[in-house]
């Protein structure tokens, strides 16, 4: 904007600086500015205070570096004599445009600097962030004796805070108190804050409490305290009782007080002063509503932060820059990426920090592409470097799997702090590079850098990827030391750490020593449980956790479901069922994937049916889950039906996926499509063959009596064959009488799996059914030189909520009595319907009589007998066993099933057998 020239008397001694200052400010003004100081750019009047004035208006004007040493050469240019006050000014004047070293030049030219000129010169250090050279010039002046006044000491004390020297704050204090100057608002008001940043809040709020005529800066002094030493509920106190006390909140103080709602996830006190600035007209005010969609966006209320940022007339980069990185912290990705577009449009450039949250949405979508493109546009704007980006980049590359890129950005941060080494650790833990996170972490602490709870979680997560437990209790040391185990996402990384790495005692010690007692420390636990097969520990920390009063979340939910899974608790995991239910996380894709899974584990596959009906947005794991429990329970032919219904809604199907096809085509007899199904995987479903493919079909042509073939696809599979190859075909040779391959098996799992009991059982049954005794013999003394003891078979049955669990010969039971009687009623009745007892299959050196009665009191038809007393005639039996039934067991349920006009649903270590009607659902190969 051009200013109007005005001519000046000749004799005017300030018409050779005027006539430069408008040229000077022309370049360096706002159009705003220049509008609102063209009326005072008239001809100076004769009055030298006048003059003054007018000149300290134009000083005050400019924005720019520049523009103030233009204003400095010029005036020094026409040997002008200007005073104290004009120095303050142009002192003042570089302050505000950053640049203390133009400032200190100045200050050096003065002859006798005052007071003022000291103060105004640390206060452009202590403005600008140099606490130290505050201090150095605050220890010159008072050496020179020149007096501190009002002004002063707050920009000392302020200085002090920056620099981070306590010591230095507590003396300048002392000497604040023996000049009398604690009584001054401004001066105890710098305390408040100064003692707060060193995390000292009860001293920063017993100074507070002592000013006796508080102002809005007092109490937005201690607000801000409490939100930065994270004390949230103090701060909501605090801003409660700064209302019931009278004084109106600032706009400073607003921000403060939704920074609080914001740390303390509470988004009803966070609406409630929403409502509050509202009434009060601050809803329109630019730095107020930034804060608002800050909070909004933080706490993954989208909606109402898009409403915020709707009503903002001129969203600053500060408004923007809230919204993206709000909608990045909760992974809506894709949004962020879009509010970047609508940004740009807008005319807004993006800056360093846009640029970094953007660049985090492209590794949660996985666009490395438009990340890529950032960096580039980065580096020609040279800003590649700059510590916030490059964090942003590490983090990119890092989660897109990129680690050379990764760590090419990571070197390429001048200084690689905490936050930089956060984000490669993390970048690597979160993409499965564990063995890197750790690597990373480890040179982090050889060059000497502390860690944060960020830092300890990501090598927990990696630790427990791996797992790795020598790590894990290593990290545990160092938290431990460090005083990290009253940090609530700590202790959750080790309970999931140790759960993971099977130390459940290691993680039950944590949880209960460090009580975190939060959703996700019982989440983990929970977890820990269910994948070790603890599943009746689950439940308890269930139970304790609904005692406690915590909501569970659909994770807990899913882990419960998995743990009724693992036990085949039927009713239980019905209740899990109505919680689901009652919660609203029916349409969440994880319990319900959980409930399909639990019902075909539990043996109902009609529940399991309903369930996958449900399931809102069906994914290639709820097919998979479905798939393979109908393959499980016999069902090979509804499988396939299924599994082609799946492709036909376009779906491609992964490698369990096909290894439940295979195990469908196994239990439905489907050889020849199986085999086409295992030729045709690569070429047409894009996924390699593994070790469980080769196994079903392996079993498969096993069952078909077809060896041979079998024999032959190990000989041509791609890698050594593993224990599920080996034991299909032990358990193939059982079947059908190999004797030769049946040994070559065995000795190949006893290489393989020696301390595993199961093989040598079978190996003994096989030669039994044979007529080998003198092998059987010879099993029984390898397994005794081996000290390889046999698993202890144990059977359970859900009643009334309630698991009961049975070993053979097991006498513990209340109702012992009735369970015997009922075990000597069916033996009657089976022997009458043609039952023989199997004392070949028993290997225990006694007489044939004492065989029949080991094995009628066999774990399985314990719990068999017990369910038959405990419930209605018909209702159907389900009975979990730890190993694989056994040959007599199966064929007396054959007997039983008939006789009591029951379904006795069995599941065991390799399927389920429903046995109805005197047949099982196996067809007698298992």
């Amino acid at each position: 904007m051009k200013l109007c020239r005005l001519p000046l008397p000749t004799s005017s001694p300030l018409k050779p600086f005027h006539t430069a200052a408008v040229s000077v400010l022309e370049d360096h003004l706002t159009p705003a500015s220049a509008a609102t100081l063209a009326p005072h750019l008239s001809p100076p009047p004769e009055s030298p205070a006048s003059s003054f004035s007018k000149l300290t208006t134009l000083i005050s004007a400019t924005q720019s570096v520049g523009g103030a040493a233009q204003i400095h050469a010029h005036l020094a240019k026409c040997g002008l004599s200007f005073g104290p006050p004009l120095r303050q000014h142009l002192l003042s004047l570089y302050s505000r445009c950053r640049s203390p070293e133009s400032a200190r030049k100045l200050f050096d030219e003065f002859p006798d600097p005052d007071h003022i000129s000291w103060s105004a010169l640390i206060s452009a250090y202590s403005n600008n962030g140099l606490g130290r050279e505050a201090l150095l010039s605050f220890r010159k002046m008072r050496s020179l004796g020149v007096r501190s006044n009002e002004f002063t000491l707050p920009s000392v004390l302020k200085a002090c805070s920056a620099s981070s020297d306590f010591i230095a704050g507590t003396q300048v204090h002392a000497f604040v108190i023996v000049t009398g100057f604690e009584s001054d608002v401004f001066v105890a008001n710098t305390l408040v804050v100064m003692y707060a940043n060193f995390g000292l809040l009860l001293d920063s709020k017993r100074l507070f409490d002592g000013i006796t005529d508080r102002n809005s800066v007092s109490w937005n002094g201690l607000l801000a305290g409490c939100v930065r030493n994270e004390r949230f509920d103090e701060a909501v106190s605090l801003f409660q009782e700064m209302v019931m006390d009278g004084m109106r909140p600032n706009e400073f103080g607003f921000s403060c007080i939704l920074n609080a709602c914001t740390g303390s996830q509470d988004l009803s006190c966070g609406r409630a002063v929403h409502g509050y600035l509202t009434r009060l007209g601050y809803h329109s005010d630019a730095f107020t509503t930034n804060a608002l969609v800050d909070m909004y966006a933080k706490l993954g209320n989208a909606k109402a932060a898009a409403m915020v940022f709707g009503k903002i007339a001129r969203p600053d980069i500060v408004s923007w820059n809230s919204f993206i990185a709000g909608c990045v912290l909760h992974g809506h990705d894709s949004r962020a990426l879009a509010l970047l577009v609508e940004m740009k449009a807008s005319g807004m450039v993006p800056n360093v920090f846009t640029l970094s949250s953007v660049l985090k949405a492209c590794a949660g979508t996985g666009m490395l592409d438009l990340g890529m493109q950032i960096h580039g546009t980065l580096i020609k704007a040279g800003s590649d470097s700059d510590s916030f980006v490059g964090v942003g980049l590490v983090d990119m590359y890092a989660k897109c799997n990129c680690l050379d890129d990764a760590m090419k950005a990571f070197y390429l941060i001048p200084e690689q702090d905490l936050i930089s080494w956060n984000a490669l650790i993390s970048g690597c833990s979160h993409s499965g590079s564990d063995d890197e996170a750790l690597a990373c972490f480890s040179k982090m602490r050889r060059e000497g850098l502390n860690f944060n709870r960020t830092t300890l979680s990501a090598v927990l997560k990696s630790t427990a990827s791996l797992p790795a437990i020598t790590a894990t209790k290593q990290v545990h040391g160092l938290a431990t030391r460090a005083g990290f185990l009253s940090d609530p996402h700590v202790v959750n990384g080790l309970v999931d750490a140790y759960g993971k790495c099977s130390c459940l005692e290691e993680a039950g010690r944590v949880f209960e020593e460090c009580q975190s007692g939060d959703v996700v420390a019982f989440t983990s636990l929970i977890t820990a449980h269910s994948q070790s097969g603890q599943g009746e520990e689950a439940i308890k920390v269930f139970c304790k956790m609904l005692n406690q009063d915590l909501k569970p979340d659909s994770f807990v939910c899913s882990s419960l479901l998995n743990a009724c899974a693992s036990l085949s608790a039927y009713e239980q995991g019905k209740q899990i069922h109505v919680h689901v239910q009652k919660m609203g996380f029916m349409s969440d894709v994880f319990a319900g994937n959980a409930l399909v899974n639990m019902y075909a584990k539990c043996g109902s596959v009609e529940d399991a049916t309903l369930a996958f009906s449900e399931i809102p947005e069906r994914g290639i794991v709820s097919w998979s889950a479905m798939i393979g429990g109908l393959a499980q329970h016999g069902h090979g032919k509804k499988a396939l039906d299924l599994f082609s219904k799946m492709l036909d809604e376009g779906l491609s199907p992964n490698h369990i996926t096909l290894t439940s096809v295979l195990c469908a085509c196994n239990h439905a007899g489907l050889i020849d499509e199986a085999k086409q199904y295992f030729d045709l995987m690569e070429e047409m479903y894009g996924v390699q063959r593994t070790q469980e493919h080769y196994a079903c079909m392996i079993d498969l042509l096993g069952r078909a009596g077809r060896l041979n073939e079998a024999m032959e696809l190990v000989h041509h599979m791609p890698f050594e064959a593993n224990a599920s190859v080996w034991g299909a075909l032990l358990g193939a040779s059982r079947v059908h009488g190999n004797i030769e391959l049946g040994r070559q098996a065995a000795e190949m799992l006893f290489a393989l799996e020696p301390e595993k009991s199961g093989t040598h059982v079978l190996l003994a049954n096989m030669y039994a059914s044979a007529g080998m005794w003198d092998n059987v013999a010879k099993v029984r003394r390898l397994m005794k030189d081996s000290r390889v003891k046999k698993e202890p078979a144990m059977s359970w049955v859900e009643m009334k909520d309630k698991i009961y669990t049975f070993i053979v010969g097991d006498r513990s039971h209340d109702r012992t009595a009735e369970i015997y009687a009922k075990l000597e009623e069916l033996g009657e009745l089976m022997r009458k319907a043609g039952y023989v007892p199997m004392v070949e299959t028993d290997l225990h050196d006694v007489e044939p009589w004492e065989k029949e009665v080991l094995l009628s009191h066999h774990s399985e038809k314990l719990a068999v007998a017990f369910a038959l007393i405990s419930t209605p005639a018909g209702v159907p039996i389900r009975v979990k066993k730890n190993l694989r039934v056994c040959r007599d067991c199966h064929t007396a349920f054959k007997f039983i099933c008939q006789i009591v006009s029951t379904e006795i649903i069995l599941r065991d270590i390799n399927r389920f057998h429903h046995f109805k009607d005197g047949a099982c659902s196996c067809g007698d190969y298992w």
